[in-house]
C-alpha cells in the first residue's frame, strides 16, 4: 500500500491535511515529470521529438504552478513564504536576511545597524 493510500484510508487525518498531502504529492510528481522531460529533450537527437518533449515539459510546469497556487490559497505558511521569496528582486539567499533587517528597522523605527543575529550575551 502506498503512503498516499495509507493516509487516505486513515480516519485519523483531517480533510485539510489530506488535501494538503494530495497537493504536495501531486506537486512532487509534476516536478519529477518536468525533470524527466528536460533530460529526455536535452539528450534527444531528433529535433521534432525534442520539440514535443519540451512542449510536454512546459505543460508539466503549468500543472505544477496551478498546484502551487492552490497551496498558496489554502495554506497560510505557503502563502507567507511564496510572498517572501517569489519576485523578491534580490538574490534568493539574501531574501531572508533582507526581511530580517526590514523587521528590525520597522521595530526600531529607523535604520538598522544590526547584523540580524541578535544579542548572544549570556547564552550558553
Amino acid at each position: 500500500m502506498s503512503s498516499e493510500s495509507y493516509h487516505e484510508a486513515s480516519g485519523l487525518l483531517s480533510e485539510e491535511t489530506k488535501n494538503l498531502h494530495r497537493a504536495i504529492v501531486s506537486l512532487k510528481e509534476e516536478l519529477e515529470a518536468v525533470d524527466w522531460y528536460q533530460q529526455r529533450a536535452e539528450a534527444c537527437s531528433n529535433d521534432e521529438l525534442r520539440a514535443v518533449l519540451v512542449h510536454n515539459k512546459n505543460e508539466e510546469i503549468e500543472h505544477a504552478m496551478m498546484i502551487l497556487e492552490w497551496l498558496r490559497r489554502n495554506s497560510p505558511e505557503f502563502a507567507t513564504n511564496i510572498g517572501t521569496y517569489l519576485n523578491s528582486g534580490v538574490a534568493v539567499v539574501d531574501v531572508e536576511q533582507q526581511n530580517t533587517s526590514d523587521v528590525l528597522v520597522h521595530r526600531r523605527g529607523g535604520a538598522s545597524t544590526s547584523l540580524g543575529i541578535g544579542n548572544l550575551k549570556g547564552v550558553r
